[in-house]
């Protein structure tokens, strides 16, 4: 094997070459060039040492961002698609059109339905208006009337009670002429005698004419008091039955009114069932208002499908794996194409060992593989509490079997501070090599 030549082979075969013509001055020059690269190699070596403690990097990572499914919320017929592949996209841009007309139809059918709740309403609240005027009229009505009736019963029974008196008052008023009468049949009987008595006497004259024509007197005047008594046992007779017939019209009457008066008692009963009917009325009104909140939800819905016929950029990025053309027929939740969006950050896997000085908030450099000559500005913005082997499909069961210490690594999220230039195309999952200021 050929020994390598040091330092000193070098100079020996430099001073065996050199011819007299090399002057003092040249050797100096020599020197000093040697010297200066010494220190240039040393400052080189001190700058390279110094960088590598302030800084930390890994060739680990990747550029991560938003990646939004776009679907619709109903189904229809796609009318119009308006974007195409890697197209850019603003936040709230038309990216499609669904046929909107069955939604059209939807929409009138539940405004034609909301504005006959609102009908139903108004006939709701004029029939509790009405209800509770009427109300309030027939209750007055109806206790007026019963009050009446009531009074009513209460002359009658006054004028029953008047007349049962009237009555009680003729028929002593009949025993009185009756007993006059009797009196009086008997004092004309007695007088009719006396007469027969006396003519008798007279023709034997043991009486004077002037005691038969006494007693002939007497008889007269006994005759006229008893058809004077007659007449008044006839007029007693006739007042006694005026009397049973006044009485008799009176319990008429007191029946009537005892009718009307329960009449009226059933008037007022069903009178005083009106709140009942005011709060079967109050429910039609709130069962109408129900009936219109639900059809003012129904509009709101139809309006909103209506709405979800366009459909807009949820956020700002470029088109992918667009599936949907005019014409297709979609569903609601079908995915028709993707938005990558345009807040990018990185996601580097950093070796456990080299997160000791790192923090949130220092500064990094980001170099893309795909563009050598572009470099991005960005911060920590977080770091992963767990490896990434941790949260792997399968982690790893170090309590088992031979045991072999591997360096972990663990997720650093670092945002960038300014987006990517437009003529260079940076996506998720592109390689990148950040290199973060630890110090």
């Amino acid at each position: 094997m050929e020994k390598t030549p040091n330092m000193n082979d070098i100079v020996d075969s430099v001073k065996e070459e050199r011819s007299p013509a090399v002057t003092a001055g040249t050797r100096r020059r020599m020197r000093a060039v040697v010297i200066a690269g010494g220190v240039l190699a040393a400052v080189a070596g001190t700058w390279y040492y110094l960088d590598s403690r302030s800084y930390e990097s890994t060739d680990n990572a990747f550029i991560e961002g938003n990646i939004v499914q776009v679907s619709p919320r109903v189904s229809g017929q796609v009318i119009r698609v308006l974007v195409t592949d890697n197209q850019h996209v603003n936040r709230g841009d038309l990216i499609a059109e669904i046929d909107p007309r069955d939604y059209e139809t939807r929409l009138a059918e539940a405004r034609a339905t909301l504005q006959d709740a609102s009908a139903r309403i108004s006939g709701a609240e004029s029939n509790l208006n009405l209800t509770s005027t009427t109300t309030r009229a027939v209750l007055t009505q109806a206790e007026a009337a019963l009050a009446a009736a009531r009074d009513q019963v209460a002359v009658l029974e006054a004028r029953l009670a008047q007349g049962a008196a009237g009555v009680r008052v003729a028929e002593a008023g009949l025993q009185q002429a009756e007993a006059r009468q009797a009196v009086a049949e008997a004092e004309n009987l007695r007088a009719a005698n006396d007469v027969v008595r006396y003519r008798a006497l007279y023709q034997k004259d043991e009486v004077s004419r002037q005691m038969l024509d006494r007693a002939e007197t007497d008889a007269r005047s006994s005759t006229a008091n008893l058809e004077a008594a007659k007449q008044v046992v006839a007029s007693a007779r006739a007042q006694l039955s005026q009397a049973n017939a006044g009485h008799a019209a009176s319990l008429a009457a007191l029946g009537l009114a005892n009718k009307q008066v329960r009449q009226a008692e059933g008037r007022l009963h069903e009178a005083q069932s009106a709140p009942q009917q005011l709060r079967v009325r109050h429910s039609d009104l709130q069962s109408a208002k129900a009936q219109q909140e639900q059809q003012g939800a129904a509009v709101k819905q139809a309006e909103l499908n209506l709405s979800y016929t366009k459909i807009y950029a949820p956020d700002s990025g470029y088109i992918t794996k667009k599936s949907v053309e005019p014409g297709n027929f979609v569903q609601a939740g079908q995915a028709l194409l993707a938005i990558v969006s345009d807040r990018l950050w990185v996601v580097a896997n950093f070796k456990e060992t080299q997160l000791t000085h790192m923090r949130p908030g220092q500064w990094a450099e980001i170099k893309v593989d795909a563009y050598p000559q572009m470099k991005l500005r960005g911060r920590v913005d977080s770091i992963q509490s767990g490896t990434g082997a941790r949260f792997s499909l399968i982690p790893p069961e170090n309590a088992t079997g031979n045991y072999v210490k591997v360096v972990q690594r663990v997720p650093v999220k670092i945002v960038l501070l300014e987006p990517p230039s437009a003529g260079f195309r940076v996506g998720p999952g592109m390689s990148v090599e950040p290199k973060v200021r630890v110090r």
